[in-house]
C-alpha cells in the first residue's frame, strides 16, 4: 500500500512539472504605463476576450501635494491599458457612472461604423447607470487609444481617455521594455481642485500619464537593451518630445509601421492631438532627462500674469511694501530659480513651478518631465504590477553612479586638480518629501 501510494505521488507530480511550465506566456513583451492603474484584465466568453470598463469621477494625484477631481475609467486617468493581439475578437463592456451621458471611441481602429463610439451619430449616449457592449474582431496592429466622444471638452478635459495596444501576431522584433506615455495639459486654479475644462490655451499644468514632476515614474533599463516607447495624446497642444543623452528612430505612427527604409534617427519627436508616435533606441548607461522641449511645458503652475522682472533692481519697492506687508521678498529678478531658492508656502493643492531633487541638488523642472534610468542590474518588470510595486518617483531604484572623472565641476587654477567629481553618495530608495509650494 505504501509503495503504491508513493507512486500514485510520484506520478502526479511529474504530471504536474509540464502542466505547469506549458503555461502560455504572451508572444510580446508587456507594456508598462509609468504611473499607470494597470493593465485591464479579461475573461474568455464565447471566443472573445471580455473587458470591463467603468468611466466615473475620481481624485486623482497629479504629485504629491495636489490632487484633483478627474473623471476616468476603473479609477484612474488614464484609464487602465487595453493590451491585445492582431486578430482577437474582443468585447468590452462600458458602465457609465456618470452623472451625464457617455461613450467610448476606439481611435484609429479599424471596425464597424456603429461600434465607433460617437454619440448620436453612431449610437445614442450610454446613459447614467447603463452597461453598453462594443464588440469587434481586430484588423491590424499598433499603438492606438480610447477616449469619450460624448461631450468631449469637459469628458475628456477631465481625464477620460486611455491606451489600446494591439501586438501583432507574429512580432518582426522583439523589444526589452516596451513603454506607453498619455500626454495631457490641464488648467487648474492655484488652490482649486477642479481642472477648468472649458481652457483652449492657457495651461497651467502638463503631464505624463496626468501626473507632472516631481510625481513621474521614471522608464527604467539595462545598458544595452532595446526600448521602445509609445506616444498618444488626445488633449489640446503641441509637444516636441525629446530624450537625452540618445537618438532614436521612428518606427510607427497611429497610421501603422514605418518600413525600416524610411525611419530616420531623431532626439526629439513632434506631435500633436489624436496622434501617436512609437520609436525605439538602445539604451545607454545613465540617468538621462525625457521631457517635452517647449519651455514652459517642464514646469509646474504656471502663472501667465506674472510681470517680467528680470533685471529690475527691486530694492525701493521691497522696503516699500515690506513696511505694510513684514517679510516680503520681490521676486523674478534672476528668473524662476529664486522662487524655488526661497522655499516660499505657495496656495494649498497647488505644485511649485519646479521642483525634485536629483543627486547634485534642485532639478528645477516640473511638468512634462521625468528620468530614463539606464543601470546595469536594473531589475525586469514581468508587468505592470511589478513594476508599479517597486517604481513611482524619480528617485527610486537610487541615481547612477557616473564613474570617476565624468562629472562636470569647477575649474580651479591647478589643470592637475581639475578632476570632476564622482556623483555623490544617494540612498537608494529613499522617499522623496513633499515638495515646497511657492508663490507665483
Amino acid at each position: 500500500m505504501k509503495l503504491s501510494l508513493s507512486v500514485l505521488l510520484l506520478g502526479i507530480l511529474a504530471l504536474s512539472i509540464p502542466l505547469q511550465a506549458q503555461k502560455p506566456s504572451p508572444p510580446y513583451t508587456p507594456v508598462i504605463m509609468p504611473n499607470g492603474v494597470g493593465t485591464l484584465p479579461f475573461k474568455m466568453v464565447n471566443g472573445a476576450k471580455e473587458f470591463r470598463l467603468t468611466v466615473e469621477k475620481i481624485r486623482h494625484e497629479i504629485a504629491p501635494g495636489m490632487v484633483v477631481n478627474a473623471w476616468g475609467y476603473n479609477g484612474g486617468t488614464p484609464g487602465p491599458l487595453i493590451e491585445v493581439v492582431e486578430g482577437d475578437r474582443v468585447r468590452i463592456l462600458v458602465t457609465n457612472k456618470l452623472s451625464a451621458p457617455a461613450a467610448v471611441h476606439w481611435h484609429g481602429l479599424f471596425l464597424p461604423s456603429g461600434m465607433d463610439g460617437v454619440t448620436g451619430l453612431t449610437q445614442r449616449g450610454i446613459r447614467p447607470g447603463e452597461t453598453f457592449r462594443y464588440e469587434f474582431t481586430l484588423k491590424q496592429h499598433g499603438t492606438f487609444m480610447y477616449h469619450s466622444h460624448a461631450d468631449e471638452m469637459v469628458q475628456i478635459g477631465l481625464g477620460s481617455m486611455g491606451f489600446f495596444i494591439v501586438h501583432p501576431k507574429k512580432p518582426a522584433r522583439k523589444v526589452d521594455r516596451d513603454y506607453a506615455i498619455m500626454l495631457n495639459e490641464w488648467y487648474v486654479e492655484p488652490g482649486a481642485s477642479t481642472p477648468n475644462p472649458n481652457e483652449m490655451t492657457e495651461f497651467n499644468l502638463f503631464t505624463f500619464n496626468s501626473r507632472a514632476f516631481p510625481g513621474t515614474a521614471p522608464l527604467v533599463a539595462r545598458p544595452g537593451e532595446r526600448i521602445r516607447i509609445r506616444l498618444g495624446s488626445v488633449a489640446q497642444d503641441f509637444h516636441a518630445i525629446h530624450l537625452h543623452g540618445h537618438s532614436f528612430k521612428i518606427t510607427a505612427t497611429d497610421g501603422g509601421d514605418i518600413p525600416a527604409s524610411a525611419q530616420w534617427p531623431e532626439t526629439t519627436v513632434g506631435f500633436g492631438p489624436g496622434q501617436t508616435r512609437d520609436f525605439e533606441f538602445t539604451a545607454t548607461a545613465g540617468d538621462w532627462a525625457f521631457h517635452c522641449h517647449l519651455r514652459h511645458h517642464p514646469m509646474n503652475a504656471m502663472g501667465h500674469g506674472i510681470p517680467n522682472m528680470l533685471g529690475v533692481d527691486q530694492r525701493d519697492v521691497e522696503d516699500s511694501v515690506r513696511k505694510q506687508v513684514p517679510g516680503y521678498m520681490g521676486m523674478g529678478k534672476e528668473g524662476m530659480h529664486d522662487m524655488q531658492d526661497m522655499g516660499m508656502e505657495g496656495p494649498e493643492n497647488t505644485l511649485p513651478m519646479m521642483a525634485g531633487d536629483g543627486p547634485f541638488g534642485p532639478v528645477g523642472m516640473g511638468g512634462m518631465f521625468t528620468v530614463l534610468k539606464v543601470h546595469p542590474g536594473m531589475p525586469k518588470f514581468a508587468s505592470q504590477a511589478e513594476y508599479s510595486a517597486k517604481v513611482r518617483l524619480p528617485g527610486d531604484m537610487g541615481w547612477y553612479p557616473n564613474p570617476p572623472g565624468t562629472v562636470a565641476g569647477p575649474v580651479t587654477e591647478d589643470p592637475k586638480t581639475d578632476t570632476p567629481p564622482a556623483t555623490p553618495s544617494i540612498k537608494v530608495h529613499e522617499t522623496p518629501a513633499k515638495p515646497k509650494s511657492h508663490s507665483h
